[in-house]
């Protein structure tokens, strides 16, 4: 299968529109074929997914792309009409729960632009003519410009795109072409009521975690397992700070949120182990970088297993009933009547981890300053319930200071464990453990700092 990860600028251009002196090379012209693929319950289109295949000169391939961070990647692998070939079904069994994918829209398209380099980096500019076909029939028709970078810096590729503006281009959301014949639209409107808000941001979390899913299965970018798991968790966390605002009880609905985020917790609390250590045992003295290799390879090993137990616990009925039921619990919430916003819910998120701050003491252990972490989280995901973005911004940088603190307490802990096996692997870990404690130390001096600028943003 072939992986290419992919950073754009999409715009809108009127027809006819010719680029402007890029300085760039002319690229051969293109036409090809594009049949798009979804289930009856447009679970891709929803999700932020593509899939597709594409017909040019006689070769035929599937490609499907998912998110990556702010850019995407696109698989491909090659494959007749029949249906997606089995390397990419296989990353999309949390979709096709709900029945195969069928045909749902096709475009031909006709390309043509140039290769263009500026100051050490290459991206492609593209216009793309686009027919949207009803069998032998044309139905609509747009023009899509693309600056997709080849080499180099992001930074080019956008200045490339504001050129493209100044000639008349109108810059886009990145929304994939797919999605404007269908008339796709991802984000829910904002909501009047506080359950209404809390229901749409709990289907913005199941979203997310369906469009995280392949990327998480294939294992290519972290990202999309960090992602995946932080929508579990947020998840949680407005079932917890919205229980005030329905009468159902979701507690076995909670229980198995949990038992997903800590199948991918596993996973991804050794991603972060791995890579804060790796640099640090590259710092050691040459003597002690061997045995603390070997800690390294041991780590990797674990992080393996654990895949290997996520990787069952996503092709399980279990998951799939839970994708199920997270649908029907939020589509299910009956209104308790309470009369609350969704600012107080916040407020009062705030209030419990003010009280927990004002009992914090400067000596406080390590398992205390893990809970102040986990009440930031909470506050973080009330306050962005809200909608309140100077609140969210402090309550992550609150939660990022105390998360730094317990990466560290992980790490000693870890490293303890770990050096037991020979004098060599003690050494190497005592000289990591001391680096852990200076980390750990900065985080206690830094805490209470952002506290009070996380108060502050809330008054």
């Amino acid at each position: 299968m072939e992986a290419l990860a992919e950073y754009e600028r999409k715009l809108e251009a009127p027809e006819g529109f010719e680029l402007p002196d890029l300085g760039g090379q002319p690229l051969e012209s293109r036409v090809f074929t594009s049949v798009y693929y979804d289930t009856a319950a447009r679970s891709l289109s929803k999700s932020g997914l593509t899939l597709r295949r594409r017909t040019e000169r006689g070769r035929s391939v599937w490609q499907l792309k998912l998110p990556a961070g702010d850019a995407r990647l696109e698989l491909e692998e090659p494959g007749g009409p029949v249906g997606p070939p089995e390397a990419l079904a296989r990353l999309l069994g949390a979709h096709l729960r709900h029945g195969p994918v069928a045909p749902v829209a096709e475009l031909r398209t006709r390309r043509h632009g140039a290769l263009v380099a500026r100051d050490g980096t290459t991206a492609e500019v593209t216009i793309d003519d686009v027919a949207v076909m009803d069998a032998l029939r044309v139905v609509d028709e747009f023009v899509e410009l693309e600056v997709e970078l080849r080499q180099g810096t992001r930074k080019q590729v956008d200045a490339i795109a504001d050129a493209l503006e100044d000639a008349g281009a109108r810059l886009t959301d990145g929304t994939p072409k797919v999605f404007r014949v269908l008339h796709v639209d991802a984000d829910e409107a904002p909501a009047g009521d506080a359950l209404s808000a809390l229901r749409a941001r709990l289907r913005a979390q199941l979203r997310a975690i369906l469009a995280n899913d392949p990327g998480t299965r294939l294992g290519r970018d972290p990202e999309s397992l960090h992602d995946m798991r932080v929508a579990v968790r947020r998840s949680r966390a407005l079932l917890r700070a919205g229980s005030k605002l329905y009468v159902d009880d979701v507690t076995p609905f909670a229980d198995e949120l949990r038992w997903l985020g800590e199948k991918l917790g596993a996973v991804r609390d050794l991603d972060v182990l791995v890579d804060r250590l790796r640099p640090r045992v590259e710092e050691l003295d040459a003597a002690d970088r061997p045995a603390a290799r070997a800690m390294l390879r041991t780590l990797e090993r674990r992080r393996t297993s654990a895949r290997t137990a996520l990787l069952k616990a996503l092709a399980s009925d279990r998951y799939l009933t839970l994708l199920d039921r997270f649908e029907e619990t939020v589509d299910g919430l009956a209104p308790s009547g309470a009369g609350l916003t969704v600012d107080d819910l916040a407020h009062r998120e705030l209030r419990k981890l003010r009280k927990r701050v004002r009992a914090t003491g400067d000596d406080a252990h390590d398992d205390e300053l893990h809970a102040l972490r986990k009440r930031g989280k909470r506050v973080r995901y009330a306050y962005e319930l809200a909608g309140d973005d100077s609140v969210v911004k402090r309550a992550k940088a609150f939660q990022d200071v105390l998360g730094e603190h317990q990466d560290s307490v992980v790490a000693e802990s870890t490293l303890r464990g770990l050096a037991g096996s020979s004098p060599e692997r003690a050494l190497a870990a005592g000289r990591l453990v001391e680096r852990e404690r200076a980390a750990r130390a900065d985080a206690r001096a830094k805490w209470r700092k952002a506290w009070k600028r996380l108060e502050r943003s809330a008054k």
